[in-house]
């Protein structure tokens, strides 16, 4: 099926397959989409995206940058996505079939991929400055997220806000997390999602790790307990 999203002040037409993961509340979807470009705004330079699914978030995004590669490992979604960037006649995406530990491994030079080569992508070609993860429930593996800290800016969403929390407390030792945001996609159950926007410190600020104090809402239902998942402040690790 075909799905329309208008997201500011056009709409983005999305072939959503069978089986594939999609995120399944349209309205609220619409809000993710126009939460990440608010949040993209003004960062300019190239786009990294990571586990980019059907490219729900890549194409909007793609406006704000001056390339963007995505990465995905589902052969399914990685075909709907390139539908999806020839339907919108998006022209500035390329995407790689690689999962995120690949593509790390790619990116430090510790393997050559030959599909990278097949698509006609070539690393050094882009000057990364942002990246968007929005990985699955078991959250960010720990050599990815090694990956994902040397980026002046990452945007984050997350499905998981146990995983997130755990990726927040490695992150937020080089970032600060500049604005958040939580959205009610299943109204009336536990499951939430959530969009993190974290900005590298200066090196002198990096020993203290401060959690953003205010966060958007996007209901449904009414959430309690969960703001607690973002700490307002940390103190540093103690060195033994």
């Amino acid at each position: 099926m075909t799905e329309t999203l208008r997201v500011g002040d056009r709409d983005f037409h999305y072939r959503q397959i069978e089986g594939s993961f999609t995120q399944p509340n349209a309205a609220v979807c619409r809000k993710m989409l126009e939460w990440a470009c608010r949040a993209a705004e003004g960062l300019g330079g190239d786009l990294l995206e990571l586990y980019c699914g059907n490219g729900n978030f890549t194409l909007p995004l793609s406006r704000y940058f001056r390339q963007v590669l995505a990465t995905e490992i589902s052969k399914t979604s990685v075909s709907a996505a390139q539908w999806n960037i020839e339907a919108n006649w998006i022209g500035n995406i390329k995407i790689a079939r690689l999962s995120a530990e690949e593509f790390t491994e790619a990116y430090t030079g510790k393997r050559e991929f030959t599909r990278l080569k097949e698509s006609g992508i070539v690393l050094t070609d882009y000057a990364f400055s942002t990246i968007f993860v929005d990985p699955p429930r078991a959250g960010i593996d720990e050599e990815t997220l090694k990956l994902v800290s040397q980026f002046d800016n990452i945007i984050y969403i997350s499905c998981n806000p146990e995983t997130l929390r755990a990726n927040l407390d490695t992150l937020t030792e080089t970032h600060t997390v500049g604005r958040a945001a939580l959205f009610d996609q299943f109204p009336f159950t536990h499951h939430i999602e959530s969009g993190v926007l974290l900005k590298k410190k200066s090196f002198e600020k990096q020993k203290v790790r401060t959690m953003y104090r205010h966060i958007e809402y996007y209901p449904g239902d009414p959430i309690l307990s969960l703001v607690e998942t973002f700490k307002t402040t940390r103190a540093p690790k103690k060195s033994i």
